[in-house]
């Protein structure tokens, strides 16, 4: 992992889960880990939901004023520069589509002066009817880029099915994500399994993730 990743991805690829577990495990590998809740347009899935479980590993949790309210515009009243500056390590949830990129672009250009300590993952899930096909996907990763204007490193394979996901349905999706990574130039950095099958694969690329975010009628 670099010093600062950021994540995006269309709603329910699983960025808000992979932001997560990703704190979570910065936070075994660094004293100082915040991660930032920049998704300023999808109300369901947030990481403002995890207080608890961030105050129990020592993850800084930052997410907009009026987070997980009724209000229709919160507002970011943080200065992510600084954090950037001062965190051993910094993760931003970005929003799912172009619009919630446009929060990030605020910051790009101190973001971008980072260089190699910089990563920007794009989440892709083949499962999401909405980018169920390369072309969808690469062309929304490309509208995130130019709202943002950031360019993505890396791509992460996230394809679920939220708690019906098998090791057959990620195997599935590897050829959807080699066309995409093959088409934009960009590698393939995690391909993520549940973390009770990820056993299963043999791939160099897995990331065991746990299921943190649950759907409505879950919790």
């Amino acid at each position: 992992m670099k010093r600062i990743t950021v994540i995006t991805g269309h709603y329910g690829s699983g960025k808000t889960n992979l932001s997560v577990n990703l704190a979570v495990k910065a936070a075994q590998e660094h004293d100082s880990v915040a991660i930032v809740d920049l998704d300023l347009v999808n109300p369901y899935f947030r990481t403002a939901d995890f207080c608890e479980l961030f105050k129990e590993k020592n993850i800084k949790m930052i997410a907009p004023d009026f987070a997980n309210t009724n209000l229709d515009m919160p507002s970011v009243q943080f200065d992510v520069e600084e954090l950037a500056a001062t965190e051993d390590h910094l993760i931003l949830d970005v929003g799912g589509d172009d619009a919630g990129a446009f929060a990030l672009g605020r910051y790009s250009e101190a973001l971008n002066s980072y260089g190699d300590e910089l990563e920007m993952l794009y989440v892709i899930n083949q499962r999401r009817y909405l980018t169920n096909t390369p072309d969808a996907a690469i062309k929304l990763m490309y509208e995130i880029e130019a709202a943002s204007r950031m360019k993505h490193t890396a791509i992460v394979n996230n394809t679920n099915l939220a708690g019906e996901t098998t090791a057959e349905i990620i195997e599935q999706s590897a050829e959807f994500a080699d066309e995409i990574a093959k088409r934009t130039g960009l590698p393939i950095l995690y391909t993520v399994y549940p973390e009770d099958i990820a056993e299963l694969s043999d791939r160099d690329d897995v990331f065991p993730a746990k299921r943190y975010v649950r759907t409505v009628w879950e919790t």
